[in-house]
């Protein structure tokens, strides 16, 4: 047996689990394999498009958050910069600027050995990544469409409001 192989092969699959939680709270979600569940959340600034998938060979829960969003070629060198600059802040996951312009954020949970998952750690993922989805969403815009550099753009994301107007 190799020192990289797991000794437990049968992990059970923690997609039942988030498919419960979802149901517990009335998230629509769907089951689209085995092997992943995709919901939409209604954010502050934009839906949000989750999906977690499981993955036997790592014994990996993962966890994407897809931004509504598109980036136009001509501002993806500097929105690139931006993720890089967020990524440096951010204690889980991690933004990904993909090919075609989306803009993922994307976490894992780690459950090997046969480690399983529970609500609240799944709870966490769901919260997390739409926090910081919702707290950089304004960063990004400003970059993409008001042309912002993306030192500036992520000053501006990290202004604390107090109270109300």
């Amino acid at each position: 047996m190799s020192a990289l192989q797991p000794l437990n092969h049968h992990t059970s699959n923690p997609l039942d689990r988030v498919e419960r939680l979802a149901e517990s709270h009335d998230w629509n979600i769907d089951r689209t394999n085995d092997h992943e569940v995709v919901m939409m959340v209604a954010g502050g600034w934009a839906d949000l498009n989750l999906s977690f998938t499981w993955r036997d060979d790592l014994e990996s829960l993962q966890f994407a958050c897809v931004l509504d969003l598109r980036v136009p070629e001509k501002r993806q060198a500097e929105v690139a910069k931006l993720m890089n600059l967020i990524n440096a802040q951010l204690v889980h996951g991690h933004f990904d600027l993909w090919a075609d312009g989306s803009i993922v954020y994307r976490n894992a949970l780690l459950l090997a050995g046969g480690a399983q998952a529970n609500d609240a750690q799944c709870e966490a993922m769901i919260r997390i990544g739409v926090e910081v989805a919702q707290r950089y969403y304004p960063a990004i815009q400003f970059v993409v469409w008001a042309g912002h550099s993306a030192e500036d753009a992520l000053q501006s994301a990290l202004l604390e409001t107090m109270g109300e107007a």
